[in-house]
């Protein structure tokens, strides 16, 4: 009796542990999830709808990157290219979480996790036979002939402008400084786009709360134009930026009917950089709702989704359907302006194309 007492379990007590030590719990049995083809099952327009792409333009596309996103091996029931490509798109039309787009597509969480890395990757590789800029004479000579015909404004090539594109705070002691002035945590992105709202190049690396001037002053671009690389050329900007010999900005207080004329002008040619965010965006909603990614992919998908924005263009896919009115991001993207003393740093560009072209259009 003494040693029972002494005794932490009787016997029942340590059988019953004992067996629920030796209970082997049992293994959830495998699930085979449906992959669907959309490419037959849909229509052109539900296809439209759900991808925000085209089939053709998709097909297109799936064949130029299908190598990188081949599988090693086809056992256990390797994921296609095609599936890995759609995965991605409706990712990027819905902004949804990874089990979400997942079960759209019968993959698992990790696999689509792993997924939009790997298609977002592909897709920035791209970045140097899509993203074109103006290189020699003849482009440039057509990029100013198609933006003289929009508003006869002279000598552009590009409008430049920088717009933001929301993320989840990614954590740390730096996160503040993605935080911008409409208060939710961005990339701010610079973009420059031609007369067909094609992005021709484009720089995703600055957190929300620099301002467009600061992004602009060191960026590659800014250097090749300050060398000389681009003569006869500009680019035009809004009032955030500072007036110099290759990039224009809008007089404040236009006097003479020339000045007026080239206000008139200058809001005609350089809004194509407007409308090319409302279409980016629109097309690709993620951009506005936000991602739920880490920053690094963030940038990835900024890039991608750019590079898919001028194939779209090339391809003439069209604007997809409006199911919802995702944010407008026209005017309110712009920058606060800053002082007409600041942003005249140099006004002789300015001045001969008011005073040598449009005072002779009057």
């Amino acid at each position: 009796m003494a040693g029972r007492n002494m005794s932490v379990f009787d016997s029942d007590e340590e059988d019953d542990m004992f067996d629920n030590m030796l209970t082997v719990t049992p293994r959830r049995p495998k699930v085979l999830k449906n992959r669907p083809n959309y490419f037959i099952e849909y229509t052109d327009l539900e296809f439209f709808t759900r991808f925000r792409m085209q089939k053709q333009t998709c097909e297109t596309l799936l064949h130029v990157i299908v190598n990188d996103l081949k599988s090693q091996t086809e056992r256990s029931r390797a994921i296609s290219p095609a599936t890995k490509l759609l995965l991605i798109l409706r990712f990027y039309a819905t902004g949804n979480m990874f089990i979400s787009v997942g079960d759209f597509e019968g993959v698992s969480k990790t696999s689509a996790c792993s997924i939009v890395r790997q298609v977002s990757e592909a897709i920035a590789r791209l970045r140097p036979r899509n993203r074109r800029f103006p290189e020699n004479i003849a482009t440039r000579q057509k990029a100013k002939e198609i933006f003289y015909r929009v508003a006869r404004f002279s000598l552009v090539i590009g409008a430049i402008d920088c717009t933001h594109v929301k993320i989840q705070s990614p954590g740390g002691e730096d996160a503040e400084r993605f935080r911008n002035r409409k208060g939710y945590f961005s990339w701010n992105v610079q973009t420059i786009c031609d007369a067909q709202l094609k992005i021709i190049d484009i720089v995703a690396r600055w957190p929300g709360s620099c301002h467009d001037q600061t992004i602009f002053n060191n960026s590659r671009i800014k250097s090749r134009f300050f060398n000389g690389e681009f003569p006869n050329c500009v680019i035009l900007g809004d009032s955030g930026y500072g007036n110099t010999n290759y990039l224009l900005t809008p007089l404040s207080d236009p006097f003479t009917a020339a000045e007026k004329l080239y206000n008139k002008s200058y809001i005609r040619t350089r809004n194509c950089v407007e409308r090319s965010y409302g279409v980016w965006k629109r097309r690709f909603p993620i951009l506005s709702l936000g991602m739920r990614v880490n920053a690094e992919l963030s940038k990835i998908i900024i890039v991608a989704t750019a590079i898919l924005h001028n194939i779209c263009i090339e391809e003439k896919d069209g604007d997809p359907p409006i199911e919802l009115d995702f944010e407008n991001v026209g005017a309110d993207e712009l920058p606060s302006s800053i002082t007409d003393s600041n942003i005249s740093i140099n006004n002789r560009m300015r001045s001969k194309i008011i005073n040598n072209h449009f005072a002779h259009l009057l």
